[in-house]
């Protein structure tokens, strides 16, 4: 008996994790910087990270799966599929932000976004699928969680770090 593969599924349970991917490797290149960073014990050790983000991007995929089929495809399901696009946009563009450009204060800003998108998509997926909408609670809590984690790397960070004002004086 052949095996059939839910391309639709496949497909969207993979797709949040290619962003992840891309946050992570500029994440890992800026280990350096972060490390150096002022950090309260509340903030999960490094390792933490990636089995976290790896379980949310493919809940949030299944997620989405369920809204797409349950909700009539595409063109029927276009606005909890929009505010999930958006999600995902956001959610991807936290760690350039955060880590690629050092700007933690606009991180912030971004991820307070991020958090009402996800409960603005939580909402709408529900609408749709009730299963659905309950599985982006638990990407709703992380993202609440690093919202907080973000806030107080910023509070406890307010100062350049000194390479940075040296590079300023030359």
């Amino acid at each position: 008996m052949p095996v059939r593969i839910n391309w639709p599924l496949l497909t969207a349970t993979v797709c949040p994790n290619i962003g992840g991917l891309f946050s992570g490797f500029i994440t890992h290149q800026n280990m350096n910087w972060y490390e150096t960073l002022n950090k309260s014990k509340i903030i999960p050790p490094n390792w933490v990270f990636a089995p976290v983000w790896t379980t949310l991007y493919c809940t949030m995929g299944y997620s989405s799966y369920l809204v797409w089929r349950d909700g009539g495809g595409l063109q029927e399901a276009a606005v909890p599929l929009s505010v999930y696009g958006i999600n995902l946009a956001l959610n991807w563009s936290w760690s350039p932000l955060f880590f690629g450009t050092h700007n933690v204060k606009w991180a912030l800003y971004e991820i307070v976004a991020l958090s009402v998108s996800t409960a603005t998509l939580g909402i709408v997926f529900y609408n749709v699928n009730p299963v659905a909408g309950y599985l982006i609670i638990p990407y709703f809590v992380w993202t609440s969680l690093a919202t907080m984690f973000n806030y107080v790397i910023y509070r406890d960070n307010k100062q350049l770090p000194a390479e940075k004002t040296e590079e300023k004086k030359k």
